[in-house]
């Protein structure tokens, strides 16, 4: 894709402003770095606030009295029983059980959800949406909205101060606090935060007054990758895609048990046929020995030199102090301790398996 084909950020003059690095991200020009450096704007994310555009990333309002059976149909869902203002964080599976997207979704009302899509899939998600609501009453409407992301242990007292009330906000519910508004806390840094979808206008204003605060700072996509990596988190495209099921990627803890055993999901079938005879691979957290960062798409070996997985993210976590990666490996292998081997420029790296997460997560739960 070239540069003239790449979609761009409503903000991305504010961006430009504040000295942006841009690159290329599924399909958007999107700002990499700022003038700090991935260095200084990952710690500032992890010890004060950081934002975020992340405006390449989709809303959808859906609604109608068949709203819940669609989400049940197309998901591992139980969206009846969320609770009004409760997120969930599920998938869209295929008839294989393979990952098409994981989304986030929030019950407004009794037959209201927003949906927050990944930037890359979102065409792909409405047409699948649109295709398995055949025959209900359902309607889904993509959202124009800038999308911010406040996050960081200062986040709430930032908002605060720029005049944004999150009172009743807990970690994995949203709201709409006023018109074409939508606010949810949850975020992608393994840190307290909040996701605010709102029209550009306003969205200008909030961040005029947002970066009035000195607590607060730019960050870019390149940091934003170093947090969740470090936080355990997935990367559709990487570390989850449409060849992977959400019981190999360690993720069945988003879906209810007697949803597993009983849904009728898309995919339900063949994920019990993968829970019924047990998954291939497990995604598992790893730390190469040294300063040296093994990155995607390396592959690993044991210590005969046979192939038993692969890396699917890999850098340097800052605020971990040394190299964190996450993979996959054979399930008998993948257990905490066992060695493997990186070939990186010519050298032979061990990488071990290491907890998820890195570093701990401190959302607010109460």
């Amino acid at each position: 894709m070239t540069g003239a084909d790449l979609k761009h950020l409503p903000l991305e003059d504010l961006h430009v402003a504040a000295n942006a690095r841009f690159g290329a991200f599924a399909g958007w020009h999107m700002p990499i770095t700022y003038a700090a450096g991935v260095l200084k704007e990952h710690l500032h994310t992890r010890e004060h606030a950081g934002l975020f555009d992340i405006s390449h990333m989709k809303l959808f309002e859906l609604s109608g009295k068949d709203a819940v059976a669609l989400l049940n149909r197309a998901c591992p869902l139980d969206a009846g029983a969320l609770a009004a203002s409760q997120s969930k964080y599920t998938f869209l599976l295929n008839d294989k059980a393979g990952i098409i997207d994981d989304l986030i979704v929030t019950r407004l009302a009794a037959d209201r959800f927003m949906v927050v899509a990944n930037a890359g899939n979102a065409a792909t998600d409405e047409a699948h949406l649109r295709g398995l609501s055949s025959g209900l009453s359902v309607q889904l409407k993509p959202l124009d909205r800038v999308f911010l992301a406040i996050q960081g242990p200062e986040a709430e007292a930032v908002l605060a101060r720029a005049g944004v009330d999150t009172a009743g906000l807990t970690f994995m519910t949203g709201i709409e606090p006023k018109p074409d508004w939508f606010m949810s806390r949850s975020g992608y840094t393994g840190e307290d935060g909040f996701e605010i979808g709102l029209p550009e206008q306003d969205a200008r204003a909030l961040v005029a007054r947002l970066l009035e605060d000195d607590r607060l700072m730019w960050i870019g996509l390149a940091a934003r990758d170093s947090l969740r990596l470090e936080a355990g988190l997935c990367l559709h495209g990487q570390d989850i895609t449409e060849t992977t099921d959400p019981a190999s990627a360690g993720l069945l803890w988003a879906i209810p048990k007697d949803i597993r055993d009983r849904g009728t999901f898309v995919g339900s079938e063949a994920l019990r046929g993968i829970l019924a005879t047990a998954a291939r691979q497990k995604r598992v957290g790893l730390k190469a020995e040294g300063r040296q960062p093994v990155r995607n798409d390396v592959d690993l070996y044991d210590a005969g030199g046979k192939p038993v997985g692969r890396v699917t993210s890999g850098g340097f976590g800052p605020s971990a102090g040394h190299p964190v990666a996450m993979g996959y490996v054979e399930t008998p292998m993948a257990r905490p301790g066992n060695r493997f081997y990186a070939e990186v420029r010519g050298a032979r790296i061990p990488i071990d398996i290491h907890p998820l997460p890195f570093t701990p997560h401190r959302y607010r739960k109460g």
